[in-house]
């Protein structure tokens, strides 16, 4: 047996503590943050590499393991992820739990107490805390000079000598504590916005700004046995209705803050049972299809033929040609569909200019379409050429030779032949072609975004894909809603799933052709 050097053995130890600390450091984060099935998932992760790598038992996963892992992180986990979203009213005013809500009203209905004390004030954490996660903690000067620490359970005074004080009174440092920069604190904006230090009479005392702090009193107060809000001023009730606190007055009346909770199926009923957003859907489902397909036949005979031109021994500076056929798919599509925008452009844009048209391309729905279809075809083509080009070069020459001493004309020894050996070779090839055009968002959004948006409809353009749409639910809008947008992911999923299907089932009957 031989023995491993050590060199090599550092080497592997080293690579093992260093997954060790890196698995260790995110379950620390994670356990901070109240995550355990995380931290679960964590561990095993962890156990799974010292079972495979620090024992000279299982061989190939050595190898399958680091593959496995980022099949788990970036493909299996975010479907996971994003099912689980389409069935909560996660979205704008809906993004964390309950109690941070009742938390968040109550924090911005405070309004400064007349008369009440002005502080100069800083952020600071307990010595040895994390800044990014530790419990908060004001430190005070009033206008006297008097220094003190306060916290969600009250003031204490601090001691001059512990402190100290740049020119305009707030104080820098502090015995004990760890006074954060303006960076960190902006970055916990939404924990000093809930922070509240007691004072007299029920006030509270809040930061105003990163470096004031004003005494206040919360004009809405909450009641838990009755899961109620009510507004000391206008003497308003507010009970939970559709994830938000409602006014019981019947006038409608909410706060903008909700939270976030289950929906059950909530979200696929409305893609299906909406009118607006069912014929919409519809629609943008045949436009995707069209597009999708419209798109893979094109390129595939384009490339097809350029390929089967160039595998003619005759045709000669095949180098030069390849190189130029390639270019349009070495440029990077950003820069493509940006120059093909401007070219469609309807008064300066070179394709009008050259052939006397006056066609709106970009802004009428159909004309629309045809632009994006050539737009794509320009930039598919040479993947399909460089794909036909190397599924010709496969074919055994010997094959053709055989068809043409049987009597075979050059039609026939292309469809006879040719094709379906090309298409054993090129076949699941299109599948993926497919698959990536219905949900070509790059090339939508940056050529038309969408639009153009016709008959009044703000949410539903003309071109959009099911995927464009998706995102502008989720992204764009007055009010993006996660859940519903993940629950159209989920419904692309399922189509795509269902397209390819019986496409992976012909292409497995090509693979008996010899």
């Amino acid at each position: 047996m031989s023995r491993t050097s050590a060199p090599a053995l550092v080497l592997k130890w080293g690579g093992i503590a260093l997954a060790m600390a890196l698995v260790f450091w995110i379950a620390t984060r994670m356990s901070a943050q109240g995550m355990w099935l995380g931290v679960s998932t964590v561990a095993f992760v962890g156990l799974c590499i010292l079972a495979v790598y620090a024992t000279r038992r299982a061989v190939p996963m050595k190898y399958l393991l680091p593959g496995f892992l980022c099949l788990l992180a970036l493909q299996i986990w975010p479907i996971i992820f994003t099912i689980m979203v389409s069935f909560t009213n996660y979205g704008d005013g809906h993004l964390g739990t309950k109690d941070e809500a009742v938390k968040q009203i109550v924090a911005n209905s405070v309004q400064v107490v007349p008369g009440s004390t002005r502080y100069k004030a800083s952020v600071a954490v307990k010595e040895g805390t994390d800044p990014a996660t530790g419990a908060l903690s004001l430190l005070l000067t009033d206008p006297q000079g008097k220094s003190f620490v306060g916290d969600a359970n009250g003031l204490t005074d601090l001691a001059d000598a512990d402190v100290e004080k740049s020119a305009l009174g707030r104080i820098t440092k502090a015995g004990g504590y760890t006074v954060l920069t303006g960076k960190q604190a902006n970055a916990r904006s939404k924990d000093l916005g809930q922070l509240a230090v007691p004072s007299k009479d029920g006030s509270g005392i809040k930061m105003q700004g990163l470096s004031a702090a004003y005494e206040g009193r919360a004009t809405i107060t909450y009641d838990a046995a009755s899961d109620t809000l009510t507004d000391t001023k206008s003497k308003l009730t507010y009970k939970p209705q559709d994830s938000k606190y409602v006014a019981t007055d019947g006038s409608g009346q909410s706060f903008s803050q909700g939270w976030q909770e289950n929906v059950g199926t909530k979200n696929y009923a409305t893609i299906f049972s909406d009118s607006t957003m069912r014929s919409g859907f519809l629609k943008m489902f045949v436009w995707n299809v069209v597009f999708a397909a419209g798109t893979v036949i094109s390129t595939f005979i384009l490339g097809m033929l350029i390929a089967l031109l160039f595998n003619s021994p005759n045709l000669k500076g095949k180098a030069v040609y390849r190189t130029l056929l390639i270019l349009p798919y070495a440029i990077p599509v950003f820069v493509t569909a940006l120059l093909w925008r401007g070219m469609f452009n309807q008064d300066y844009g070179l394709i009008n200019t050259l052939t006397g048209l006056d066609v709106d391309w970009l802004g009428n729905g159909f004309w629309a379409k045809v632009a994006i279809l050539i737009t794509n075809l320009w930039l598919g083509f040479p993947y399909m050429f460089l794909l036909c080009t190397g599924a010709l070069q496969s074919i055994p020459s010997d094959v053709k030779e055989a068809a043409k001493i049987d009597g075979a004309g050059s039609f026939q020894t292309l469809t006879r032949i040719t094709m379906p050996l090309l298409m054993v070779a090129v076949g699941p090839l299109l599948i993926a072609s497919y698959g990536f055009n219905f949900n070509n968002f790059t090339l939508i959004y940056l050529l038309t975004e969408g639009g153009p948006f016709e008959g009044g409809s703000a949410g539903m353009g003309s071109t959009d894909l099911l995927v464009t749409y998706a995102y502008r639910l989720a992204f764009s809008g007055a009010a993006p809603n996660f859940g519903l947008a993940s629950a159209v992911a989920v419904v692309i999923f399922a189509l795509v799933a269902i397209q390819a299907l019986p496409g992976f089932r012909a292409t497995k009957s090509l693979e008996e052709v010899q």
